[in-house]
């Protein structure tokens, strides 16, 4: 009862301390981008998940659209949120990989035109509140991407009550405000940027807002509440589980109470809720080796099997979105740039984009706007068109995340065998050669761009 009383006696306060007039907004909706960290494939309720308690997504998925073959630009963060923000492939921007944890070159460029650009340009107020991880210098901070606040950490992980990072190297303090330094010492992030964000959405009330918020959970270090932690381990969750499902409920009931603050103004149905996994659970060593759940597709983080890039991802806006349909079309992170634009009334920037406007496949269960998906993440790189997928040089992070690379080709029926424990390229060699070529153009795309 504690743990409800906590939760709720903040936001009742919140509500009788503003009068709920949404009259006041713009035509223009507000935009919430919840994107979460390490997040299991079907770790939610209302994908499946039967030991989790998830109440707050759960309600997103309820009140909204959830898709089924939702894939992430990338199994590793930084490119992902790269993708996401531009609706670029993140290859496309330079960033194919991790950007730096400390100061220093390798984050996403300043040239790029991000999704807080896009709605600043169209006179919104704009916010980042959570873990940035696209940059760490000049240029390349929130602030220089489109972004009139940002609260946060810049690299790709922190402890929540010290707000150190403490991998690789001198440990280094890791909370910003805007490009200062601030320092909340014991106080628990996942509090902090509760507070960051309602207070955003309140002073931003009478006008449209686009807030990114990007959760750190369930990404280690493990660290959820006490609550959740005892519930678990009464029920009996076997560990690491019980050590994840903590934090992803405590991660649950911090979007619960953004979700009730912007109810709270009225607002709800004057804002466009998307929600979306950066990529798959992690089996690292500093995860315990797991944790998260992805059923019965294989692999997780760092793996281009569907473990590792295929996500729970749901879009809400009552009285705007269809509530509680499902859509099995394929399509891709990139997509939300072009999408809320569409949503928003905004025109898109004259550069290429990847991404490709979902708005009829969520609103009318519209075909796929995608023929196929690419990606390309160090060695490995994957296509899928179709029900097929080809995986070159594949990596199997099912089990641990220091678990052999592969070399080679596998070739994958999605629809036949959605495990991809199947290898049909002794049957389909002219799909693999197909597919192959499909990729090997993509790639030459990808470098005459560069070029």
């Amino acid at each position: 009862m504690s743990r409800y009383l906590r939760v709720l006696l903040p936001l009742i306060l919140f509500s009788l301390t503003f009068p709920h007039d949404g009259q006041a907004q713009s035509d223009r909706p507000n935009v919430i981008v919840l994107f979460t960290d390490d997040h299991g494939t079907l770790d939610t309720g209302a994908y499946g998940a039967t030991d989790l308690e998830t109440p707050a997504m759960d309600k997103l998925s309820e009140t909204g659209v959830s898709f089924t073959q939702f894939y992430a630009a990338s199994p590793v963060c930084s490119p992902s949120r790269a993708a996401l923000l531009t609706g670029r492939d993140s290859n496309r921007t330079g960033l194919g990989a991790n950007a730096p944890s400390r100061p220093g070159p390798g984050g996403l460029p300043s040239e790029e035109y991000t999704m807080a650009e896009l709605f600043r340009d169209a006179g919104y107020k704009t916010a980042h509140v959570g873990k940035w991880h696209l940059g760490y210098s000049e240029g390349e901070l929130p602030n220089d991407q489109g972004f009139d606040e940002s609260f946060g950490h810049m690299g790709g992980v922190i402890d929540n009550y010290s707000h150190f990072y403490y991998w690789g190297g001198p440990n280094q303090h890791d909370l910003w405000r805007n490009g200062e330094r601030v320092y909340h010492d014991g106080e628990y992030f996942p509090d902090l940027m509760v507070q960051e964000a309602t207070r955003f959405i309140e002073e931003s009330r009478d006008e449209p807002f686009f807030l990114f918020y990007a959760i750190n959970l369930p990404h280690y270090p493990y660290q959820g509440d006490v609550e959740w932690l005892e519930y678990y381990q009464e029920k009996g969750l076997p560990y690491p589980r019980d050590l994840y499902a903590a934090f992803l409920s405590t991660m649950d009931e911090r979007i619960g109470q953004i979700v009730q603050a912007v109810e709270a103004l009225g607002l709800r149905e004057e804002t466009l809720i998307v929600f979306q996994a950066d990529h798959g659970h992690s089996t690292e060593e500093r995860a315990h080796f797991g944790g998260g759940y992805a059923g019965e597709y294989r692999g997780a983080k760092f793996s281009l099997f569907e473990g590792g890039i295929r996500v729970p991802a749901i879009v809400s806006m009552p009285g705007t979105v269809p509530q509680g349909e499902w859509r099995d079309q394929m399509v891709h992170g990139a997509d939300w740039f072009p999408t809320v634009a569409s949503f928003a009334g905004i025109e898109l920037p004259d550069r290429r984009l990847d991404g490709k406007d979902l708005r009829e496949v969520i609103l009318s269960d519209a075909p796929s706007p995608h023929e196929q998906l690419f990606w390309k993440f160090r060695e490995q790189w994957a296509v899928r068109k179709g029900d097929w997928k080809l995986i070159g040089n594949p990596w199997d992070t099912t089990e641990r995340g220091d678990a052999p690379r592969g070399d080679g080709r596998f070739l994958a029926n999605i629809q036949m065998d959605p495990t991809e424990r199947t290898d049909y390229r002794e049957t389909h060699p002219e799909i693999e050669a197909e597919l192959e070529a499909l990729y090997e153009e993509w790639l030459r795309d990808l470098e005459s761009e560069s070029k």
